[in-house]
């Protein structure tokens, strides 16, 4: 995998200090790369700007793009636009130290950065929790599976089925009065 994200390494080293733009494009591969299968297909493009300071990097990700989805609801495919963006402070120190998660430390002596993984995160936490298909929100379709997921919501459950409650059980309730 390695060889294969090679195109996402920033050589810090040989740019001039300022700020300095980068622009990649991936899709599917990307993601088939780092063993995620979530996206059947997507689209998506990135923008890296990285201001470089004296002892210091500071990074801003940007992406936005299409993922090809499925409805959580009707299981209906589509087309599901995502877009995020994050900051990213790099700094230098004696070892390589990746747990804040907005500041990276790199040992003394790096000259590059592959930001990959930081592209994988961003587009992986674009994905909504909850995938709803346009249609269903504005009420067009998936009406009877939204009846039927409300009918077996353990908050509605009928008075049908309350009376089988196992008398010994009742007893307890009575408990909480």
């Amino acid at each position: 995998m390695k060889n294969a994200m090679k195109e996402f390494d920033i050589n810090f080293s040989a740019l001039k200090t300022g700020t300095h733009k980068f622009n990649y494009e991936f899709g599917s591969q990307f993601f088939t790369d780092f063993g995620n299968l979530s996206f059947d297909d997507v689209k998506l493009k990135a923008e890296v700007q990285l201001e470089k300071k004296e002892n210091a990097l500071e990074l801003h990700f940007s992406i936005q793009g299409d993922a090809f989805l499925y409805c959580d609801i009707t299981n209906e495919g589509f087309w599901h636009p995502l877009k995020s963006e994050t900051n990213l402070q790099v700094k230098f120190g004696e070892a390589f130290d990746d747990t804040n998660e907005e500041i990276l430390i790199l040992p003394h002596g790096e000259h590059s950065l592959n930001i990959a993984q930081y592209l994988y995160e961003l587009a992986i936490l674009a994905k909504p929790f909850k995938v709803v298909h346009p249609d269903v929100l504005a009420g067009k379709k998936g009406q009877k599976e939204l009846q039927k997921l409300e009918e077996l919501s353990p908050e509605n459950k009928n008075e049908e089925n309350t009376e089988e409650i196992d008398p010994r059980w009742s007893k307890l309730k009575d408990l909480l009065n």
